[in-house]
């Protein structure tokens, strides 16, 4: 396998994407398979779109920012609002990381992982991407029985199908196999280091120093692609 590029692995470039529209990009072969995926699950009456797509380094930075000096909100998996001034650093981070991965270890920056739902089972709501959408009782619940049954096929799955530990459940986010397997096993601890070694980000200390724990519980701590 060749060597990744470490800006590749870290959303500091898009060289490696192909762009759908102003707003969506994704890597080549990731973007064929969900394209033949679309069509198929347009055949059986799914209209399936992309929330999000690839997301940059500094994108990544703007939300991990946002969260860790108080302007944007930190919520638990009940949706309440967590009160991060009454915690330590360690416990701000872990609570940001639930459900914001760390600038660049993000798999959204690679371009194989993809955000989606069913805009007409929305109607006039807006879209929240929280698990209950997707479950019984849920607009979505249709469009996650139909991924569940064939996402497969076409080399995608759900990294964050449960709660693990690490990043909270995500049914609506998937990743394509064939090129996430490659990059996750090429983004290390080591060379993660080297790319906020000159970084100002907020709790910095507190990420250095936890940072084998992080990679293990919110990096490579994922579901398993089922051949």
């Amino acid at each position: 396998m060749p060597d990744i590029s470490i800006e590749i692995l870290c959303g500091q470039t898009t060289q490696h994407l192909s762009a759908i529209d102003q707003r969506h990009a994704m890597h080549p072969e990731a973007l064929a398979a969900y394209q033949n995926m679309q069509a198929a699950a347009e055949k059986d009456g799914i209209d399936l779109a992309l929330a999000s797509s690839f997301r940059d380094f500094s994108r990544q930075l703007a939300i991990f920012s946002g969260k860790a000096n108080g302007n944007i909100a930190v919520k638990d998996q009940a949706n309440q609002v967590v009160p991060l001034s009454e915690l330590s650093d360690w416990q701000k981070l872990q609570a940001i990381l639930l459900f914001s991965a760390l600038p660049g270890t993000s798999r959204h920056h690679w371009g194989t992982d993809i955000d989606v739902y069913q805009p007409s089972a929305l109607g006039q709501n807006q879209l929240q991407l929280e698990p209950w959408e997707y479950q019984k009782g849920g607009p979505f619940v249709q469009l996650s029985e139909w991924l569940g049954d064939n996402s497969k096929s076409f080399g995608f799955y759900l990294p964050y199908d449960q709660y693990r530990g690490g990043v909270a459940e995500e049914p609506w986010h998937l990743s394509y196999y064939p090129v996430s397997e490659q990059y996750q096993a090429q983004l290390t601890i080591e060379r993660y280091i080297k790319v906020i070694q000159e970084l100002h980000l907020p709790l910095k200390k507190t990420i250095v120093s936890h940072i084998e724990e992080i990679f293990q519980r919110y990096v490579t701590n994922v579901g398993r692609f089922e051949h």
